[in-house]
């Protein structure tokens, strides 16, 4: 099936907010993320993308948002985020942050995951950013939700140039599923020179 691709910048992403939300709120319900999302928190924290230097790569099966991916300057972001990198001899400042990537899953392998590195790297070099980094959760291969024919991103990510940094992660609190209180979450960064 093909998909629609449409490419949202600063104050424009504001009108798409409340289809993110919801669309993060499904993607994240699932492995790895397991987050039991909340749409007004969800459209608060998006929210921050309707400013300059933002993009959203939307995908789109007719009217329907199936697929999106986001990305800022990494100084802009969470600082929690910006202040990971302190340890290593990588800049913030020359750092375009890719957010969040979400595909339903039916649309899966057919393409978007490239067009949305693609779009995101694009955005990167034209706001003069010497990396593109992203992170990624990290769960316990044990874990009882874990499902047994799940594969991680892991190769795909290394075939788009991508690489872990070692010892650099950042930290953040969702409430998983089935959970009553936010737990914190260590994700793992991964960074591109482009």
């Amino acid at each position: 099936m093909s998909l629609d691709y449409r490419l949202y910048r600063g104050a424009e992403i504001g009108a798409i907010v409340p289809d993110l939300a919801r669309l993060r709120i499904a993607v994240f319900h699932d492995w790895p993320y397991l987050y039991d999302g909340d749409l007004a928190y969800e459209t608060g924290y998006l929210a921050r993308y309707a400013q300059e230097g933002a993009i959203v790569l939307a995908a789109y099966d007719g009217a329907q948002m199936v697929g999106a991916a986001t990305g800022m300057p990494l100084l802009q972001h969470d600082d929690d985020f910006s202040g990971a990198l302190a340890a290593c001899d990588i800049a913030a400042e020359d750092v375009f942050y890719c957010a969040e990537s979400v595909l339903l899953p039916r649309y899966r392998g057919q393409g978007a995951g490239h067009m949305f590195f693609d779009a995101r790297e694009a955005e990167a070099r034209a706001q003069g950013k010497t990396h593109s980094a992203f992170c990624g959760v990290l769960r316990a291969a044990d874990h009882p939700m874990a499902p047994k024919d799940y594969r991680p991103l892991d190769g795909f990510w290394k075939k788009r140039g991508y690489r872990t940094l070692d010892g650099v992660f950042a930290e953040f609190s969702w409430l998983d599923i089935g959970e009553t209180e936010k737990t914190v979450k260590r994700l793992q960064f991964w960074i591109k020179q482009l």
